[in-house]
């Protein structure tokens, strides 16, 4: 349960390695989480994030259980199993679905498989995982899924048009979501962040009002404990889109990439 603050105790992230969500989780650790699951593909990569989690904690002389869990976004008839799991050792305060593929458009666009399987991992992996945790959260009656969408899903650029399709639809199915658990004590914050300085986006040029996990992670606690449904990183991404959302297609098309 959360703690006297509002603040989640208890924390799974599903995408373990992602720079978002363990920023994300760093805050959390500090106003007192004390469990904390990384879900991802067993490798290097989650064990160092686990590690770094477990030092970070010990160095603040915090006791925080930090355990990993395999996770597959792309092996859907897995999730239940998997994820069940780790309900069944206790009430999860927050579910952060923070997995996700950016994928090379032009390069996608000639390869119909690679496209398929980026739009596997962004939503259909997003959707079998998200029911899931939607649906444990639903049963213990309190609990935030937080999902990380993006603003590439507002309107397809023709430069990101596989990514922000995919996107487009994990954001209409997380805030359908929402509504299905209104009135369950459980609810659903949408995450829509612009460009991220991160791993992923590495070598790209930064689109403007570009920002950083740290920001991103500050956006998330402060929505978390508003029990926003919506959140936009920066904020002013949001008339930003408003204005954009309604180009005319002529004029939206000649935008930079």
């Amino acid at each position: 349960m959360k703690d006297a603050f509002g603040s989640p105790q208890s924390l799974l992230v599903l995408g373990g390695t992602s720079e978002i969500a363990l920023a994300a989780v760093r805050r959390f650790m500090a106003r007192r989480a004390r469990t904390v699951w990384l879900a991802g593909r067993p490798g290097p990569g989650l064990d160092a994030a686990a590690a770094g989690l477990r030092e970070e904690a010990a160095a603040h002389g915090a006791e925080v259980a930090v355990r990993t869990v395999p996770f597959d976004a792309l092996a859907p008839e897995t999730h239940e199993e998997v994820l069940e799991k780790v309900f069944a050792e206790g009430d999860i305060d927050l579910v952060l679905l923070a997995f996700g593929v950016l994928g090379e458009q032009y390069r996608d666009e000639q390869d119909p498989m690679a496209a398929v399987r980026l739009t596997r991992t962004n939503y259909t992996g997003a959707v079998s995982s998200g029911l899931v945790c939607a649906n444990a959260l639903r049963a213990q009656g309190h609990g935030s899924l937080v999902v990380l969408s993006s603003v590439a899903g507002e309107r397809a650029r023709r430069a990101n048009f596989l990514y922000g399709s995919s996107k487009a639809g994990l954001d209409a199915f997380a805030q359908g979501l929402g509504d299905a658990l209104h009135g369950s004590g459980a609810h659903v914050l949408v995450v829509r962040p612009g460009f991220v300085h991160t791993r992923m986006t590495a070598g790209r040029t930064p689109a403007p009002l570009a920002t950083t996990p740290g920001a991103v992670a500050e956006a998330i606690e402060q929505g978390v404990r508003r029990r926003a449904r919506t959140v936009w990183v920066p904020a002013a991404l949001g008339p930003v889109m408003s204005v954009l959302r309604h180009l005319p297609r002529s004029v939206f098309r000649r935008l930079p990439g």
